[in-house]
């Protein structure tokens, strides 16, 4: 009775611990997930003592939001489509958000504690302008009313319901309507702007029923530019097309006045081009020179006085009304590492209600934009707080010269991420100083197993927190035997990289690059890709690893390039370079020299090609692979793809021994009236393929065309490259090429008659999957193809691979034409994808699966095998062995796939794998307006145990076993003794 007592008991045991081992296992799964809003361009407080208090803001990224003011965390947000663009934003009624977008013609109200949409009004009108939302005190029939200018026409729309109450519309073709201004207390609205570029036009409407009360206009011998600044509810400024007059223009009682002053006349040195600063401030507006910025008094009738003149970078807030009757905006200034925030009343601007400095992360650079929000002290003063949007484009809020919080939301704007391994633990330095002693891991272990037989007490719970929190290893600054520690470094659209820490999503480093920085050199820096420039083997103990950071000054192709490179560990950037060429493409070379850096070539718009670093043992490196090196250029607009490869050394203006003649191998042409470019794809460089060939059902060898010069390139009928639906079957095809770029071969070329893009394509090993759209299914498909070598058919011979009589390991050209077959199948897709990816592990024994992005912005894991393309509805026993799924006309979507589980990963852009040194793990990162990483194991992890896995369990079922088995001796030994006495 005993031992069946304690077989039970062990069972049961034994029964917990997998139950518990994979419970924890799916918990484990997703490591961090974050969520930003990306660059705020308006911001509105929401203050009352009643309810929570939050600003609001919306984002270059169409991102509506709530943030709570203590913390900065998001309460709600909602991220618009990609063409719906927010105009405007305030707050009505005290409980409802009111935002303007889509170029004007959307009008919505959002519940501001939860974010819910109340109501939706479209605003159409006879031709495209400005967009100016503008909320009053406005009462019609009792319902409070907005103004709304958009799409030429003046609306007045309830606050209650969105009705529109009445509407007038400016149908005048060169009329640009500037401000729509409603004099507090008035029944009527002011709207006024520039006909024709030199004349101002002045509309008075009234309030209550639209109807034009007034219209007046006046000529100027000159021409309008740019915004006009309201200094008063009937007195604009603008400036004339050079930048050098200032006009104030009055519309006092509805007759126009005007004066006209020479920029020139308030500075004593020549001003060079001035530009009006946006602003709301009553008798005082701001225009910027190049040297510097100028405050400016009206005074009179339309006479200007300069009551500032400052060199320092500055930013103004709007106005913030404050009491009655008065106003208050603010001042930031730069002054080294230090801001200075001054806020002054509108109408005194001698005297200061706030002046603070704030010591700032110069990595932040300037400030861009600035809100401010007013509260009363218990002291009856006001105090100020302000909302502050960097150059980075992160977010502070300051307060009683402090900040208070701050957001990165620059990383909702990633351009380009690339990994770095972690320092290596060096021997004596950090492992005895994190290890618990005996005792407080044998209390570790026997805690766990309290709660593992659920009897431990809250107290024990968190005990249990605390020791995983100590004794956690996800956040340490070193490598990990697994290979789960790395770096993530991002480079942002704000020039900056960060480095994030895929422990815990912390991030370790920031910089801001100062070679992606604003200057007279570089008028307009852009950041391109990152590429991996040193990763030390042999003397990581020694040398950091660096990251090449590629940029360019400007938009175009043909624009200057800039390098800079920066140590991964530290985040310095110890060297930077302005090219005297342009760059078009980069192209990393699997070469590097004695310190371990890896050579790149860089192709400007010339197609020269040059090469980097500068060293002396980099171009003896090059010149020994010199006739190995080709590439390839895609021009997408033209439907050209072209192959290249090295000539001679440079002659011309950009000379210098490490830049090269290139010469044009081939060139394939498409036909534009038939074809357009939309979509390549190009296998991974860090891609290990593990085995060629290929055993399929009949024990027949298939060997992989295998080739890292393989290119995937979609096209479509030039009509149907816009949206989807927006031609008909019989108009649109997709056509899909597999080509070498060392020769020109087109090896695969296949036609999707009634199909459209966009098209998402992943290119692995030897198969391609591509994502498009059926028009005459009206659902999307995804096909796969996978390419052959026929040219080794001596080698289908299983034993000749067992025995090694092959000949696998001989020499092989791209030159050579191999003979290739192809298999391809297509599937119904119910999700429409924004990315997708393949796993990667560092053996082949783990499945491949496709990394999924959805509409939904979520990943999904789809197994490889259901893209197989010798599925068959009826597979014989031998190829259901070999593991092929039967045929079926659509792929599944298991929920349980989803690897970012209920998680969104908002605006997904990209998903990025990186192979772990564990074989069965692939580590994935997921970005857009979201950060999501997790570690996803394809075929489980069946060469590992959870982190949490109870020790402590399995040492004392091996005693309790043990003790059982002597036991058992002792009582069989007993036994078999009573039995020899009878």
């Amino acid at each position: 009775m005993a031992i069946m007592s304690f077989i039970f008991v062990f069972f049961f045991l034994s029964s917990l611990q997998p139950i518990l081992s994979l419970y924890e296992d799916q918990v484990g799964l997703m490591d961090w997930h974050q969520q930003y809003i990306g660059k705020v361009k308006q911001a509105v407080f929401h203050t009352h003592k009643t309810g929570r208090k939050r600003v609001v803001a919306s984002t270059e990224q169409n991102i509506i939001a709530t943030l709570d003011l203590r913390r900065g965390e998001i309460f709600w947000r909602h991220v618009l489509g990609p063409n719906d663009v927010v105009d405007g934003i305030d707050i009505a009624l005290g409980k409802y958000v009111i935002t303007l977008s889509s170029g004007g013609s959307i009008l919505r109200a959002w519940n501001l504690p939860d974010g819910q949409m109340v109501w939706e009004s479209s605003l159409h009108g006879p031709k495209h302008s400005k967009s100016l939302l503008i909320t009053t005190n406005l009462i019609i029939e009792k319902d409070n009313v907005l103004i709304v200018f958009s799409n030429g026409r003046l609306n007045a729309v309830s606050c209650i319901d969105g009705e529109v109450l009445w509407k007038r519309d400016f149908e005048e073709e060169s009329l640009e309507v500037q401000q729509v201004i409603q004099p507090a207390g008035s029944g009527f609205i002011y709207v006024v702007g520039f006909a024709a570029s030199s004349q101002f036009e002045m509309y008075k409407i009234n309030a209550k029923n639209g109807e034009l009360l007034k219209h007046e206009s006046t000529v100027f011998s000159g021409r309008f530019s740019g915004e006009v600044s309201l200094v008063s509810s009937e007195t604009v400024v603008a400036l004339d097309s050079t930048g050098s007059i200032l006009l104030t223009i009055s519309f006092h009682n509805g007759k126009i006045s005007s004066q006209q002053t020479p920029v020139s006349n308030l500075l004593e040195d020549s001003p060079g081009l001035a530009v009006i600063i946006h602003s709301s401030i009553t008798g005082i507006f701001a225009i910027k020179t190049d040297a510097a910025t100028i405050f400016i008094r009206v005074i009179g009738e339309g006479k200007l006085e300069v009551v500032e003149k400052t060199n320092h970078e500055t930013v103004v807030s709007d106005a913030l009304s404050i009491s009655e009757g008065q106003q208050a905006f603010a001042l930031v200034q730069h002054a080294g590492s230090n801001i200075h925030l001054t806020v002054k009343p509108a109408h005194n601007w001698d005297s200061n209600l706030l002046k603070e400095r704030i010591k700032m992360d110069q990595q932040r650079g300037f400030v861009h934009k600035v809100f401010i929000n007013n509260y009363i002290r218990t002291d009856r003063s006001h105090g100020f707080r302000a909302l502050i949007v960097m150059e980075d484009h992160s977010l502070l809020l300051l307060q009683q010269g402090a900040i208070v919080w701050s957001r990165e939301d620059g990383l909702a704007s990633i351009i380009d991420v690339t990994t770095s391994e972690l320092p290596v633990e060096k021997a004596g330095v950090s492992v005895a100083k994190v290890e618990l002693n005996l005792f407080e891991w044998l209390k570790g272990h026997v805690l766990k197993l309290k709660g593992t037989l659920m009897l431990a007490t809250p107290e024990d719970i968190a005990a249990i927190q605390y020791m995983r929190l100590k004794s956690s290893e996800k956040s340490k600054m070193t490598r990990d035997h697994n290979g789960f520690r790395k770096l993530l470094i991002a480079l942002t659209r704000a020039g900056k990289l960060f480095a994030l820490h895929t422990g815990d999503g912390r991030i370790v480093w920031s910089n801001l690059l100062q070679s992606l920085h604003k200057s007279e050199s570089c008028r307009q820096p852009i950041g391109l890709n990152l590429y991996q420039w040193q990763v030390p083997h042999h003397h990581a103990l020694d040398e950091n690893p660096s990251v090449l950071v590629v940029g360019r000054c400007g938009p175009s192709s043909d624009a200057l390039g800039v390098l800079s490179l920066v140590d991964s560990y530290t985040g310095k950037e110890f060297s930077s370079l302005c090219l005297v060429h342009s760059v078009a493409q980069v192209i990393p070379l699997p070469y590097t020299d004695s310190t371990e850096q890896r050579l790149h070539l860089l192709i400007d718009a010339d197609k020269h090609a040059h090469l980097y670093p500068k060293t002396p043992e980099a171009i003896d490196i090059f010149q020994s692979e010199f006739s190995n090196v080709y590439w390839y250029s895609v021009d997408d607009d033209n439907g050209i793809i072209k192959g290249y490869a090295l000539k001679t050394k440079c002659s011309g203006i950009v000379a210098d021994e490490f830049c090269f003649d290139s010469r044009e191998l081939w060139s394939i042409v498409l036909p534009s009236e038939s074809e357009k470019i939309i979509t390549t794809a190009t296998r991974k460089l860090n891609e290990a393929v593990h085995t060629q060939a290929k055993l399929i059902a009949d024990q027949e060898v298939m060997y992989k065309y295998i080739s890292s010069n393989l290119l995937f390139v979609a096209t479509v009928a030039p009509k149907a490259s816009g949206e989807i639906g927006s031609v008909t079957p019989e108009e649109s095809w997709l056509v899909v090429y597999l080509i070498d770029t060392v020769t020109g071969r087109v090896l695969h070329r296949m036609t999707h008659h009634g199909s459209q893009g966009p098209v998402q394509a992943v290119l692995s090993e030897n198969w391609v999957v591509y994502h498009y759209f059926n028009l005459r299914a009206h659902r999307y498909e995804m096909s796969v193809i996978e390419i052959y070598d026929q040219s080794r058919a001596d080698n289908k011979d299983v034993w000749k691979l067992v025995v090694g009589n092959h000949n696998l390991t001989s020499p092989v050209s791209s030159y050579s034409r191999a003979e290739v077959i192809t298999k391809s199948q297509s599937y119904f897709f119910t999700h429409s994808l924004k990315a997708i990816a393949v796993t990667l592990t560092v053996k082949g024994i783990t499945s491949k699966q496709l990394l999924i992005g959805t509409i939904g912005d979520q990943v999904l894991a789809l197994d490889k095998r259901f893209l197989d393309p010798r599925r068959s509805v009826n597979p014989t026993q031998a190829e259901r062995e070999e593991g092929i799924i039967p045929l079926t006309d659509s792929l599944p979507i298991i929920p349980q796939s989803y690897i970012t589980h209920s998680l969104r990963v908002e605006g997904l852009q990209s998903i990025i794998t990186v192979a772990a040194k564990l074989e069965s793990t692939t580590l994935v990162f997921a970005h857009g307006l979201d950060l999501f990483f997790t570690h996803y194991a394809p075929s489980r992890t069946y060469d590992s145990l959870t982190e949490d896995f109870s020790y402590a369990l399995l040492l004392i079922t091996i005693v309790a076993l043990v003790a059982a088995i002597f036991v058992t001796w002792i009582l069989s030994q007993r036994k078999e003794l009573q039995d020899r006495w009878r």
